[in-house]
């Protein structure tokens, strides 16, 4: 398959990018990684009349801690992310879940924030996102530079808040602090594809008690789902097994999954019965050693 008729425009400015969006918003597209879209173009799932490459600007990739946050540029390649130096809970989280980002080519030329602007509700990055509650900043001609909440940004499957003449330039990140650990696990047919049920955890402890929790599930909803059920169930408890196994079942009791071709729902809510423990199991392991580090040093 071949995509239909296209003009292609590769602005050298963020503002030259924006210019061209907004002569015809509805029928543009942006390019940054194309790892979703150029597919869907070959497939003439869509059919844009205008591609606006946006690679050859500069600014839009790279990490930079601004205080109390880190902002990953829009153009972030999922490799750099896997691969960043970012201490602590947070880039143990970034660079565990780039690891299950597609195969070595996608997570090379695909980008951070194209996945975001793309939201597939399976999709590690949506998930991290709704999971720390990031900030997502988009700038367009007209409405010039908005922050968005996570929990307002994804809407629903391949929709977000972004308006046609939008580009999303960054996303920011909350850095946790060493009293937090995270973790993500998931369950895909093969490596590489997309996790037919996905989770993530993020839990604060102070002297064995959890005093903050974050369980955000994918796969079982149209967008990233936040578990209050789990996250209710681990407030409050003793990092225990049993804290553990009521999680997962408040979670597993909580979410309404589809059924389709790669399983019923029943089926995926045995996968979040199985899978948090995993998310919150790998969370352990990482205050398991920071309390070592702390003890030898």
């Amino acid at each position: 398959m071949k995509p239909s008729p296209f003009e292609y425009v590769c602005p050298d400015t963020l503002a030259g990018a924006l210019d061209a969006l907004a002569q015809d918003p509805d029928y543009s597209k942006v390019l940054a990684g194309g790892q979703s879209l150029v597919p869907m173009m070959n497939f003439r799932l869509a059919r844009p009349e205008r591609i606006v490459d946006i690679n050859k600007i500069p600014d839009l990739d790279g990490f930079e801690v601004q205080g109390d946050r880190l902002r990953i540029g829009a153009r972030t390649r999922h490799l750099s992310v896997q691969y960043t130096d970012q201490p602590g809970p947070l880039g143990n989280l970034l660079r565990e879940a780039a690891s299950h980002v597609g195969h070595l080519p996608i997570r090379t030329r695909g980008t951070f924030g194209g996945s975001i602007a793309h939201c597939d509700a399976a999709s590690e990055w949506c998930l991290v996102s709704t999971l720390l509650d990031a900030e997502m900043t988009a700038q367009s001609t007209a409405r010039g530079t908005r922050v968005i909440p996570a929990a307002d940004f994804f809407q629903a499957i391949f929709t977000t808040a972004l308006e046609p003449d939008e580009i999303l330039t960054s996303v920011s990140l909350p850095i946790l602090d060493d009293n937090w650990v995270a973790g993500i696990a998931e369950f895909a047919r093969r490596a590489g594809d997309f996790g037919i049920v996905t989770a993530t955890a993020a839990v604060q402890v102070v002297d064995d008690t959890i005093t903050e929790a974050r369980v955000c599930i994918g796969g079982v909803s149209e967008v990233p789902f936040r578990s209050a059920a789990a996250e209710s169930a681990l407030r409050g408890a003793t990092w225990s097994p049993d804290a553990v196994t009521a999680a997962a079942e408040a979670a597993a009791e909580e979410v309404d999954p589809p059924s389709d071709a790669h399983g019923d729902a029943a089926y995926r809510r045995d996968l979040v019965r199985a899978l948090l423990p995993r998310a919150l199991g790998q969370a352990q392991k990482q205050a398991h050693e920071q309390v070592r580090k702390t003890e030898a040093g």
